[in-house]
């Protein structure tokens, strides 16, 4: 599902990613953690392409995103900023900062993508969105303003609002990074759960306890993969995840 090969990215002398190469398969959960300076969020936003990068490709489910090989040269060309958008479709972000519209009530800070990019009927978008609060266990939050809500509850619209659209590869940045204990066990929980159902998805965390919750772990250090393993997730943690819908 996702592919990055060779990726290299600085800040004029600052290497911050020195050559990174690794795949994510269809419907797996990963954690990448690191220390404060190892590249993490760096590299999600360069999956993304919200920073350019200097070398390597990224493919997410099969298509390339920012750079394809040029078919008369084979060297590698950026992407028009057309192409780039439109490669975005297929990837869903969430934010530390939830980056929530504060005018627009949860409801219509999920359905305002699909209606006004997309074209999707207002009351289609809804309809979809009215599912998606229910699924993040906000049923009855759809008109409320993120102001009156829960640091958990606005990451819970935040994710709501990365899905709608259906991507096939979801990013989170910190998506816990904010919250308290309990906060954070339910949003793993939503990823859990949306993970269970066939969507990618990849977390970018510091926090070790977060990393707890899948069964592949990446690490960065200095810009370069110092590790990946695979776990069994703590069985107290599975049983967790498992107890339901959040509160």
């Amino acid at each position: 599902m996702l592919a990055m090969a060779g990726m290299v990215k600085s800040f004029g002398a600052n290497h911050v990613l020195r050559g990174i190469s690794l795949t994510v398969a269809p419907a797996e959960a990963v954690v990448v953690i690191g220390p404060s300076g190892s590249g993490k969020t760096t590299l999600l936003r360069c999956i993304n392409m919200l920073e350019d990068y200097q070398e390597g490709t990224v493919t997410v489910d099969g298509e390339p995103v920012g750079y394809r090989a040029d078919p008369r040269t084979g060297q590698r060309q950026r992407m028009s900023e057309r192409e780039i958008a439109a490669a975005r479709e297929h990837i869903g972000i969430v934010f530390q900062s939830y980056n929530l519209f504060p005018h627009m009530t949860a409801l219509q800070n999920i359905v305002a993508a699909p209606i006004r990019v997309k074209g999707v009927p207002r009351a289609r978008a809804e309809a979809r969105g009215r599912e998606l609060l229910a699924l993040v266990g906000l049923s009855d939050k759809a008109h409320e303003y993120p102001v009156r809500l829960s640091g958990g509850q606005q990451q819970r619209v935040a994710i709501a609002r990365a899905i709608v659209t259906q991507p096939a590869l979801i990013l989170a940045d910190e998506p816990t990074g904010n919250l308290d204990t309990a906060s954070t066990v339910e949003i793993m929980q939503i990823f859990r759960r949306l993970n269970a159902e066939g969507r990618t998805i990849v977390v970018i965390t510091h926090e070790t306890a977060v990393a707890e919750h899948v069964s592949r772990v990446i690490e960065l250090v200095d810009g370069r993969v110092h590790s990946d393993r695979r776990q069994a997730p703590p069985a107290a943690a599975s049983a967790l995840l498992a107890a339901g819908s959040p509160a």
